[in-house]
């Protein structure tokens, strides 16, 4: 299903006084048929705005992009839309490169694949982080913060192969705040031009499963979806090929 966000500029005029004014805001829309009302009020709520008198908006464009999990949004990821073990699942997506297209892989904490449990691969609630369209730069801690990630997959939407890293100090707040496993559509998590792996060594150290290469994420909601790439449980092997799918929440 196509989603829709509205990119606007805006003036806000706060009943104890003061003002704000923004320029290219966007949130994420129920639909393309959103009001200026709405979208105001969606603004207001993606802000946590208190006091708020009147909200004016101009250049408003609605335009279809996947949602970024605008908070008070259609798909806010503070929503709790895990559905129950074994109930309200919808259908499976494909997640995987083909081996002829170079695959998708996942490393193992350790370099062992043995030591991977099901419950740290199979069925794990997502989260989608989307940095589509943005700045090629490394993916920081303001672009994870918004989410609950505790006990959740992690996964990157960059939409291209590189440039995109993660950066250090967010792979530690991934860390500090319980991801399960972390993921990206990308070559991988660190700067490939670079040698060092920040990112995904301390990842694994912590115990935390990587997946690279992944595909069509976009065809994920931000959060709802269940994620699973489990691996063959070889000894002493690190990284292999897996097939990763996801399935889909009921609407």
């Amino acid at each position: 299903m196509t989603e829709y966000r509205a990119s606007f500029d805006a003036a806000i005029a706060f009943s104890n006084g003061g003002d704000l004014t923004v320029h290219g805001f966007r949130v994420d829309l129920p639909g393309p048929d959103a009001s200026e009302a709405d979208i105001a009020a969606l603004f207001v709520a993606s802000l946590g705005l208190l006091m708020t008198d009147t909200v004016r908006l101009t250049d408003v464009r609605i335009f279809p992009e996947p949602h970024k999990g605008t908070r008070g949004g259609p798909s806010d990821p503070r929503h709790d839309r895990q559905p129950a073990s074994g109930e309200g699942r919808g259908r499976l997506v494909e997640l995987n490169h083909l081996p002829q297209e170079g695959g998708t892989y996942l490393e193992a904490p350790g370099g062992d694949l043995g030591g991977v449990e099901l419950d740290k691969a199979v069925d794990l609630p997502a989260v989608v982080v989307r940095v589509t369209g943005a700045r090629r730069s490394p993916i920081g801690v303001g672009s994870l913060a918004p989410f609950d990630v505790r006990d959740h997959a992690v996964l990157l939407h960059t939409g291209v192969r590189e440039g995109h890293c993660l950066a250090a100090d967010a792979a530690a707040w991934l860390v500090e705040h319980g991801a399960v496993l972390v993921g990206t559509d990308a070559d991988g998590l660190d700067d490939c031009a670079r040698e060092a792996r920040p990112a995904r060594e301390s990842l694994l150290a912590a115990g935390i499963p990587v997946v690279e290469r992944l595909t069509g994420l976009e065809r994920l909601p931000p959060t709802g979806a269940l994620f699973t790439a489990a691996p063959p449980r070889l000894l002493g092997v690190g990284r292999v090929p897996v097939r990763a799918y996801a399935r889909l929440p009921i609407s």
